[in-house]
């Protein structure tokens, strides 16, 4: 079984929460972010972790967590500069890597594990990308190693686009429960919307 890396991209500014950083949003009882990287590290080898620099929240979010912390000085770029550091700093002996967004609390650990599973049932390197029960693609996707060289030359905010889009003819929808694919919180009202939803 190859190891299979999770890289979670964090160093963006979470501008559209108008002054509150939804990674430090609370789920569960934890950050929204220490909350992924902890389910992450039960679906993965190896868990890397994008922030804008030591010395920011998020990273004392992390404490104590075995994640390799990459900090992204050109972070507000775009979604590319975090995705090109972090790939760039992943363990050589990673066979894919999957990108979890930091701000979709509905995905699971076991959501997580589907992918993974199904990439090492697999007779060749496939991608795989999070889809909701009606088909419609979202997150997680895992990257085969053999994407690694394009996503080292991504530039702008489209994030992996170019590269999903380069290997459609090896590209797998993996249906995910309900909208654990497609729900990321970015704003107050999302949030509050969210918040309602959730059992008391």
């Amino acid at each position: 079984m190859g190891a299979i890396a999770v890289l979670i991209p964090a160093a963006g500014a979470s501008r559209r929460m108008r002054g509150t950083d939804k990674l430090l949003m609370q789920v569960g009882g934890e950050p929204l972010l220490r909350r992924q990287a902890r389910q992450a590290l039960q679906a993965a080898d190896h868990v890397t972790v994008t922030l804008p620099d030591p010395d920011h929240p998020r990273a004392a979010a992390l404490a104590g967590l075995p994640v390799q912390l990459v900090f992204v000085p050109d972070a507000d770029s775009g979604m590319s500069a975090s995705l090109r550091r972090g790939i760039g700093l992943l363990p050589e002996d990673m066979d894919a890597a999957m990108i979890l967004p930091a701000d979709m609390p509905d995905l699971t650990v076991e959501d997580l594990q589907a992918l993974i599973a199904l990439f090492r049932a697999l007779p060749r390197p496939m991608l795989l990308q999070g889809c909701s029960d009606k088909d419609i693609p979202g997150h997680p996707v895992l990257f085969p190693a053999d994407c690694f060289p394009a996503m080292l030359a991504l530039s702008g905010d489209q994030g992996a686009r170019a590269v999903l889009a380069a290997n459609r003819h090896r590209l797998r929808l993996v249906t995910l429960p309900d909208r654990h694919a497609l729900t990321d919180l970015d704003t107050p009202e999302a949030w509050a919307e969210w918040q309602a939803r959730q059992p008391s």
